[in-house]
């Protein structure tokens, strides 16, 4: 077996990048997440969808689809915020049987308070480094990379 030197070169500096800048990225916006708001960039995306959806909650399920995490990965985050009072279980109006997260008073106070600071991240960290014709090109190029609209 040959020297790790004799391997042809990646020919994808891009996929490198990406990679990196989503590691980088993904944990400063964790640190302020958690340094401002007491969560983690996980916990505000459950409370940022939920408090989205247009019923005000939702099925454990939906919510792995929307941060494409497991099943089990949604329930604990679940767990953990419904542990800090941020949200709550209730049954479906339309299916007794199903069990909904939607959030509490103190709950949606949070995520509108951290979903200031994540924005401003967003643009400090960001946007600020991109044109708009950039930021366009680039959020078509990386839609064709997923399934998800």
């Amino acid at each position: 077996m040959g020297a790790l030197t004799e391997l042809p070169e990646d020919p994808s500096g891009a996929w490198v990048s990406l990679l990196r800048a989503h590691s980088y990225l993904t944990r400063k916006m964790d640190v302020s997440m958690q340094t401002g708001h007491g969560l983690s960039l996980n916990e505000y995306e459950v409370l940022l969808q939920i408090h989205l959806s247009e019923e005000g909650c939702l099925r454990g399920v939906d919510l792995a689809d929307h941060l494409l995490i497991t099943q089990g990965g949604a329930t604990r985050l679940l767990a953990t915020l419904e542990g800090a009072g941020l949200v709550e279980r209730c049954s479906s109006p339309q299916d007794g049987r199903v069990v909904l997260a939607k959030l509490t008073e103190p709950g949606r106070r949070t995520v509108i308070a951290a979903r200031r600071d994540h924005l401003s991240n967003v643009t400090s960290m960001f946007s600020d480094h991109f044109t708009e014709l950039e930021l366009e090109t680039l959020a078509e190029h990386l839609s064709r990379l997923h399934p998800i609209a």
